[in-house]
């Protein structure tokens, strides 16, 4: 008897359990709904990336502010402003009375999300940072403000770009080419691993000779340049005239292939961000490369 009471004390216990869990599972998705269940009207962006992607959504009536890097398309210049993407304005945030606010791990601090959930302001963190990631990271998004069609259709149009790239790369045979792209000539600064730059030479089949560096845009030298001797080099669009900005360093590495053979591109800055420009990037680097 002592062993069936025992068995039934059990059994309760556990059933009581298994209740409790599956209510903590239940409020935990009621919670992650509730936080989202409503379209949001009022929109901040507090990176460059992102308002590129609400534009693309078309969801530039809905954004109230930017940062002052918002600056693609031109219609995002006309946006309120609430600082920098490392030092945005709490106060500026809090005063707009946004429905949600987004961020991303690459360039907004963590201390700012948590100083914002902390005043219940809703929040959506842009996690990925590969160009592989962008697709679904504009699903994710579409998801959260209520565009989840047009969201599909902008991450369809990139996977198909990215799919074809790679059948085509897939059929070179050719050996791969050493290529360096410079973000800005004095000092140094080049593009490395962990960048949409570089994952977009890996997709054409180049090489980026900088692909093992420590940090995603690391500070080079003139004598590794000249060491890795790169058969092409990309200049990228800066904020003054990087022909002008560039004729010294090139100059200093006049005897590379690259600019022995005339193979320096001045190109567009359309790598820089993670949004729907990267893959305008891309294609204008593959005609460079052809």
């Amino acid at each position: 008897m002592k062993r069936i009471a025992n068995r039934r004390g059990y059994s309760i216990f556990a059933y009581h359990i298994l209740s409790l869990l599956l209510s903590l599972v239940t409020c935990h998705l009621s919670l992650v709904t509730s936080i989202y269940a409503e379209t949001p009207a009022r929109i901040i962006s507090l990176a460059p990336s992102m308002t590129e992607i609400l534009f693309a959504l078309g969801l530039e009536e809905r954004i109230v502010a930017v940062t002052s890097f918002c600056d693609y398309p031109e219609e995002a210049k006309k946006k309120p402003k609430i600082g920098g993407m490392s030092n945005p304005s709490l106060e500026a945030v809090v005063s707009l009375k946004p429905d949600i606010v987004l961020m991303t791990t690459d360039g907004n601090p963590k201390e700012f999300e948590e100083r914002l959930r902390s005043l219940r302001i809703k929040t959506y963190v842009f996690k990925q940072r590969r160009l592989s990631e962008l697709p679904q990271g504009i699903r994710e998004v579409g998801s959260v403000l209520g565009v989840k069609d047009k969201a599909d259709l902008l991450a369809n149009e990139i996977e198909t770009t990215i799919n074809k790239l790679k059948t085509q790369n897939s059929k070179l045979k050719t050996q791969k080419k050493k290529v360096l792209f410079i973000v800005w000539p004095e000092p140094l600064i080049v593009a490395g691993p962990g960048t949409a730059i570089d994952d977009a030479m890996n997709l054409l089949g180049y090489e980026n000779i900088a692909s093992k560096a420590k940090t995603t845009y690391p500070k080079y030298s003139i004598e590794e340049v000249i060491h890795q001797s790169p058969d092409v080099i990309f200049i990228g669009k800066g904020h003054v005239n990087m022909k002008e900005v560039s004729n010294s360093i090139l100059k200093r590495i006049a005897k590379v292939p690259a600019v022995k053979n005339g193979a320096v591109f001045y190109v567009s800055d359309n790598l820089y961000r993670l949004g729907p420009r990267v893959i305008k990037g891309i294609e204008e680097m593959a005609e460079c490369l052809k």
